[in-house]
């Protein structure tokens, strides 16, 4: 059985920082894919950032120039370092693995609060 599982979440004020980590409870093998997504109440889940095995990244531009994403494939954990946080940026914030054979693995969720 293999569960990723998020951490750093919390309550921080309008500009500042946190940093996320997901990290696989299990052995996994030929991920592909791993992004964060997140969901604030009353909306649909949304697409945040993602990086691939071949490094490539991207990210909505929602947090263009704020977040970085980053992912190290050897040991299946994942990043997220967020900066000059905003109240919009409140939400659940999601890891998921994309594996090879396209099925994803996602994790529990973890709470980021911004107050203005």
């Amino acid at each position: 059985q293999v569960q990723l599982v998020e951490s750093g979440g919390g309550l921080v004020q309008a500009g500042g920082s946190l940093r996320l980590s997901c990290a696989a409870s299990g052995s996994i093998f030929s991920i592909v894919t791993m992004a964060w997504y997140r969901q604030a109440p009353a909306k649909q889940r949304e697409f945040v950032g993602r990086v691939t095995r071949g490094g490539s990244t991207n990210y909505a531009d929602s947090v263009k120039g704020r977040f970085t994403i980053s992912g190290d494939f050897a040991k299946n954990t994942m990043y997220l370092q967020m900066n000059s946080l905003k109240p919009d940026d409140t939400a659940v914030y999601y890891c998921a693995f994309t594996h090879a054979q396209g099925y994803d693995y996602w994790g529990q969720g973890t709470q980021v609060t911004v107050s203005s």
